[in-house]
């Protein structure tokens, strides 16, 4: 049976350089918003992703006040973690800023060139803030093993 992780579980997991998935409330009539992103979180901190100001994402997280992300494991054991909460501030992200979420993802030399590649089209992008306030957990390793 899948278990629910626990709080140090969910929040090494969420720390780990993974794609997440961002979701938020869209206009009426449509469905809500998901795309892949770029994030940091620290254990016990907030979650922060960046954005180009003028995006649709952005201003759909200014209208809603939160958003939710969610990250998986599918290589080996299935895992899974979503967070939700409310945008607690926003800021302007420097390059050093920039590069530092590139190097999250991408390996040396090819951070700092992507980060100075699109100094042009994303030098302006902003960082958005949230605070986790949910969270739901999956951690399907043990399922594994009674099967194994």
């Amino acid at each position: 049976m899948p278990r629910k992780m626990t709080v140090e579980e969910r929040e090494e997991f969420l720390a780990r350089p993974q794609v997440g998935v961002l979701s938020v409330a869209a206009e009426p009539g449509r469905a809500p918003l998901t795309t892949p992103i770029w994030y940091r979180y620290e254990p016990g901190g907030d979650v922060v992703v960046m954005t180009s100001p003028g995006s649709r994402k952005n201003r759909l997280i200014e209208a809603a006040g939160r958003f939710a992300l969610c990250v998986q494991q599918q290589d080996g054991d299935y895992k899974y973690v979503s967070v939700e909460g409310p945008v607690v501030k926003t800021w302007p992200m420097t390059k050093a800023e920039r590069h530092e979420m590139a190097a999250r993802y991408l390996p040396p030399g090819i951070s700092e060139a992507y980060t100075d590649a699109t100094d042009g089209t994303h030098g302006k992008n902003i960082a958005i803030v949230m605070r986790p306030e949910r969270w739901n957990t999956r951690d399907f390793s043990d399922l594994a093993e009674q099967l194994a």
